[in-house]
């Protein structure tokens, strides 16, 4: 999936003016605690995180943490009458393939209707909705790279429910940024799920085989570059679809084998396979 390079917007510092209220929806996983963190040191925001489990990781920086459920409208209501963001980064998701196969009502749940619930509040408070998509809305018919102007194709039951959030809040939101993000990496937390990268290094170091596909090309990209574009979102002027993405393109097997020589760890337990 081809990268865009943001534009970031001049001006000065001005103490008097009022920090933006940022809400982020999932910020217990992976990539919505990360930009927790980075948002709750920048002195712009005011930062609250919600996920459907308690804080875990309490006292890592300046925000307010709030338990809910966004699959519950009226706890949707409650929280947006509350904190009245300014901004709202959607990270929250369903997001394992395999398992939204054989679970489409609560793949659907999570996916589309609160996508949809959490759009139809931000355009009732007047939120920018900044919510985070998928390369899997795309197939695998094409030797180029992704632009934000190809029309998606999902070949899984994944892909399509990602889509058919993403047109929700199209439909729905006036203000809003969907950013499309591929094989997000770095350092997990305790509690959080892994990554790809992760995942190599911890079956490599317990020298266990590991079966990883070499026909698939992806753009792995650092979570802290997804943070760093996100909160360029948040004052982009401009509503639209949003490729954020690492500038290599390479195989799943390709991540591996870097991950054992970066970590001097042996790379003949690495099985490439086909998909």
């Amino acid at each position: 999936m081809n990268s865009v390079r943001l534009c970031v917007l001049c001006g000065e510092t001005n103490h008097n003016i009022m920090r933006k209220k940022v809400l982020i929806i999932g910020a217990n996983g992976f990539t919505g605690r990360r930009i927790l963190d980075d948002l709750a040191r920048n002195r712009a925001y005011q930062v609250v995180g919600c996920s459907l489990h308690d804080d875990c990781c309490p006292g890592s920086g300046d925000y307010h943490f709030i338990r809910t459920d966004i699959r519950d409208a009226e706890v949707l209501e409650r929280l947006f009458s509350e904190v009245r963001p300014d901004a709202v980064i959607n990270t929250s998701a369903l997001s394992v393939p395999d398992y939204c196969e054989t679970h489409h009502e609560e793949a659907d749940e999570i996916n589309i209707t609160a996508v949809a619930h959490l759009a139809e509040q931000c355009e009732r408070y007047g939120s920018r909705f900044i919510h985070l998509s998928t390369d899997f809305v795309f197939s695998v018919d094409t030797d180029r790279l992704y632009t934000e102007e190809n029309t998606p194709s999902p070949v899984n039951y994944y892909g399509y429910i990602k889509l058919e959030g993403e047109k929700r809040v199209a439909a729905i939101c006036r203000n809003y940024a969907i950013v499309r993000v591929v094989v997000v990496y770095g350092e997990a937390l305790p509690g959080q799920h892994g990554n790809i990268l992760q995942l190599v290094a911890n079956r490599l170091r317990s020298n266990t085989e590991i079966r990883v596909v070499s026909d698939q090309w992806r753009t792995p990209t650092f979570v802290g570059d997804i943070s760093w574009g996100v909160e360029k979102l948040i004052n982009h002027p401009q509503s639209g679809i949003y490729h954020l993405c690492g500038s290599d393109c390479l195989t799943i097997s390709e991540i591996a084998y870097r991950v054992a020589d970066v970590l001097k760890l042996d790379r003949s337990l690495i099985i490439p396979i086909t998909t």
